[in-house]
């Protein structure tokens, strides 16, 4: 009996010891998006468990209340309906449900990914000068690719961005459907292929930060996990300064290179990106003499590949007896500004 008193004392000491252990990020965030995505996760179980609660302890107390044992308790095996019973039981629920509404219907603006942000965090607006600073990430098989179109520098399985300057993040994807979460900055968005989403962000501490994807995207992606640098204003000019130290350049034989599958990739840096490369990723035309998802769509819209569609079409004799081809160049603002081949028809 002694030794059962003594587990059950240490017991709690137990338990606490083990919570230490978690990481409690998505509570205790460093970024203003996420943050107030914690106190709406907080704000929505309180008012969840204002019903849980009430209903397990009335549930433990009818039950010990009309224990067989307990021959003081009234039977009243005829009763069946109770105006004011019924009234509790609907009116509660309702009123919270109703609050919940109302909590998500202005989170759900309040916080919208695509929003751009309006304050740094709680006490200070983002002043209508600032610039939001461009990332491009790009989820590949499986590692994640990060541009800086304003740096002009390229990484992977590696990000970072200043403190208190707000992050607008375009994201997409290389093959398959990948999530790209960073629980200390923002919720997580999808990226996929041929499809851009937006992530509008701000890291108020810094600090080094885990981020990974958050969709299962097939062998690597246990290993599909990057460091995501807070950092203060001239340690990030620092920072930039030894992605150009390195000299080399990411065009779009090297992106070819870079995106077949492969795992758990050291971080590497890249003094230059080719112009476009981003926006030839996102419209799946990378390798040359690919048409771009947006000229097909463009094509599609003026009526596919019949004489409406295709622009000037010219024929040209195949040699073939009875037998004509026709051919249209698109050079409708390709990424680096050369006609392509559209279509072949009889």
């Amino acid at each position: 009996m002694s030794i059962l008193a003594n587990l059950g004392r240490l017991l709690p000491l137990a338990c606490a010891t083990v919570l230490t252990g978690c990481d409690t990020v998505l509570l205790h965030p460093s970024g203003d998006m996420a943050a107030q995505e914690g106190r709406l996760l907080v704000l929505s179980t309180l008012l969840m468990l204002l019903i849980i609660v009430p209903v397990i302890v009335l549930t433990l107390a009818f039950a010990w209340h009309y224990r067989d044992s307990n021959t003081e308790a009234s039977y009243t095996p005829e009763w069946d309906h109770s105006i004011q019973l019924e009234l509790v039981i609907w009116a509660a629920p309702l009123l919270i449900i109703i609050a919940l509404g109302g909590l998500t219907w202005i989170g759900t603006h309040t916080l919208d990914p695509y929003r751009p942000l309006g304050r740094i965090d709680a006490q200070r607006p983002v002043s209508s000068a600032s610039r939001p600073m461009t990332v491009e990430a790009v989820a590949l098989d499986w590692k994640w690719l990060f541009l800086y179109p304003d740096q002009g520098i390229a990484t992977v399985n590696e990000l970072a961005a200043p403190v208190d300057v707000p992050i607008s993040f375009k994201i997409t994807a290389e093959s398959v459907m990948n999530s790209f979460f960073v629980p200390a900055l923002a919720g997580q968005i999808y990226a996929m292929p041929g499809m851009e989403t937006r992530l509008q962000a701000v890291v108020n501490r810094p600090g080094e930060y885990e981020g990974f994807s958050a969709n299962y995207s097939g062998a690597g992606f246990s290993g599909m996990h990057f460091k995501f640098h807070g950092m203060r204003a001239e340690e990030f000019d620092r920072w930039v300064q030894t992605a150009w130290a390195a000299g080399n350049e990411l065009d779009r034989a090297g992106y070819l290179q870079l995106a077949r599958p492969s795992e758990r990739e050291p971080v590497r840096r890249y003094a230059a990106v080719t112009p476009g490369l981003y926006d030839a990723i996102l419209n799946r035309c990378v390798e040359r003499g690919t048409m771009c998802l947006r000229d097909m769509m463009a094509m599609d819209a003026r009526g596919g590949l019949g004489r409406v569609g295709i622009p000037e079409p010219t024929a040209i004799n195949s040699g073939a007896p009875g037998r004509s081809v026709a051919m249209a160049i698109c050079t409708a603002d390709h990424p680096d500004g050369t006609a392509l081949s559209l279509a072949d028809r009889d």
